[in-house]
This record gives C-alpha cells, structure tokens and sequence, in this order.
C-alpha cells in the first residue's frame, strides 16, 4: 500500500553559536526544521525561499547561499498516514528570528537540548544522525 507523498524542501539552519533553528507548527507537539511544500514550478530552492520568508521573515538575500544537503523520505509529523519527501538544505544565520504564518513557535536550540524535544521523524531519523555524522568526521 503506497502512502500519500508530500513533497517539501526544509532547512536546517544553524547559528554561529553551534544552535539549531527549530520551529513547531500551530497545534503540533512536534519540532522540526522550516520549510514547507513545492508550489506547482517551483524549484526546491524556490520554495525554500519563499517559505524562509513567510514563516521567518528570512530574505531571498539571506538564503541565497543555502547549501543542498540531501533527499530523505520519511513519515509525516502532522499527516497522519503520509511521507514527506524532503529536499534538505544547511543554512547559517545569526539573526533573531521571529515565527510567522502557520508557525507557533521558532526557537534556537543547542545540540545537546535538540534530544529533550518531540521531534519529527525526518529530523529525528534522518537529519541529525547524518549532520551529526559529518560533523563529528
């Protein structure tokens, strides 16, 4: 039985300070990165940018140097029964951020908090094991 797929890009932004930027979406226990669907010709990148300046406020200017990271499939946070299919971005920014449209809330983490929190699947089993992978090689 195949699942019904959501196709996304999402970034895994951190700060100079070695913080990660999580955000949780209104009425979700769940922290994961920003980012959001592919509108209808959009490139990954594209919608990475307009969904950074939507729930961040975070400019094309801002994330023109966001470095293609990898594609993961993983399950849905808040869709129960589907898979994302995730275009993943690094992004440094060193800059309040404020959370906007459907976000709730936007907060920096350090590494050692990230594993006190619900996380979603994709950022769980899929980003951390492999950014902290590299980092530690």
């Amino acid at each position: 039985m195949s699942h019904p797929v959501i196709l996304l890009a999402a970034a895994y932004i951190t700060n100079s300070e070695g913080q990660i930027l999580l955000v949780r979406k209104r009425g979700s226990a769940y922290y994961m990165q920003a980012g959001g669907k592919l509108e209808a010709g959009e490139t990954p990148l594209q919608a990475l940018q307009r969904e950074l300046d939507e729930e961040l406020g975070l400019k094309a200017d801002e994330t023109a140097h966001a470095h293609y990271e990898a594609y993961f499939e993983s399950p849905a946070a808040n869709e129960p029964g589907h898979v994302v299919h995730a275009h993943v971005f690094t992004l440094t920014v060193d800059r309040d951020i404020q959370a906007a449209a459907e976000l709730e809330e936007a907060r920096w983490v350090s590494p050692q908090e990230i594993r006190s929190l619900t996380l979603a699947p994709l950022l769980a089993d899929h980003i951390l094991p492999r950014l902290c992978t590299q980092a530690a090689a």
